[in-house]
């Protein structure tokens, strides 16, 4: 399993719509940050899928090594 690169170390607020899914870059490759655009394909590593419960901003996490995938824990403060 390949370690994750870090685009960011600070998360990516997102609006996201009630009921609609959202694929979170797991592996850091992405040129669509903080979405998956595929580019994990051979790490090992595969996107997190984030389904909105209702309509809000949700800070996606930047760093990808935070602990409550895939929303930020504050992990990037450390890494």
């Amino acid at each position: 399993m390949h370690t994750p690169i870090i685009p960011q170390k600070s998360p990516y607020p997102v609006n996201v719509e009630a009921g609609k899914s959202y694929a979170w870059c797991a592996c850091g490759g992405s040129k669509t940050q903080p979405l998956c655009d595929g580019s994990h394909k051979g790490t090992g590593l595969a996107p997190v899928i984030f389904k909105a419960d209702k309509s809000e901003t949700v800070y996606f996490c930047g760093c990808k090594h935070t602990k409550t995938a895939p929303l930020c824990d504050g992990t990037h403060k450390t890494v």
